[in-house]
């Protein structure tokens, strides 16, 4: 079982009910350490994705990954990105892409759940961060044309989000916008605004 003494936070979740530490734990940061992460971290990391269900088990997902073992892929991949990810994504030491394959493999039907999949993959991978002390952020903030094109991204897939993994880093050594962004309070809307039964936006009565 893995153990949970690596999982470290500045921003706990303060939540309504129980959740999981690992849960609780998780959030997106944008300050990152410069220290690389391990390859066998890595490779757990992505194992735990690839556990992830799918729909008649396709496993649509893709990842395309770049670490500052290899400064031209690194650069490659970030180059990517929106210039204002680009600004403290450079810090992480790996930077990933994931890819959705869009029909399946059995029919050649379309996979309307591709997506989904992906993200659900991409959450197991998340957590598995979590739980080896390290942090994910997710940003739909790159070029999807130039991905297609740097990586030469066949029809029929399609990039989904950028992702930075790494260690946490210091706050302090981002400008004063990424601090205040780094520092906010945490929010989620309340399981009224989004649990309904009987109809559409109808708050479900086992809340």
């Amino acid at each position: 079982m893995q153990r949970l003494n690596n999982i470290t936070s500045r921003k706990l979740a303060h939540t309504e009910y129980r959740i999981h530490a690992l849960l609780s734990a998780r959030w997106s940061p944008v300050a990152f350490s410069s220290q690389m992460v391990e390859r066998e971290k890595i490779c757990t990391v992505l194992e735990a994705a690839r556990w992830a269900a799918s729909s008649y088990n396709e496993q649509p997902w893709n990842f395309i990954i770049a670490t500052k073992g290899n400064q031209a892929e690194f650069e490659n991949l970030l180059s990517c990105l929106a210039e204002g990810n680009q600004e403290w994504a450079k810090n992480a030491p790996v930077l990933m892409l994931s890819v959705a394959k869009l029909y399946f493999e059995h029919n050649g039907v379309e996979n309307r759940h591709a997506f989904h999949d992906v993200g659900a993959a991409s959450a197991q991978m998340t957590m598995q961060a979590t739980a080896e002390g390290l942090f994910i952020h997710q940003m739909a903030g790159f070029d999807v044309d130039k991905a297609r094109k740097i990586y030469d991204i066949p029809d029929g897939y399609a990039p989904v989000a950028a992702i930075a993994l790494g260690y946490l880093g210091d706050s302090t050594n981002l400008s004063e916008k990424l601090q205040q962004r780094e520092s906010a309070k945490r929010d989620r809307k309340s399981l009224e605004n989004f649990v309904f039964s009987g109809k559409w936006n109808q708050v479900s009565t086992i809340l």
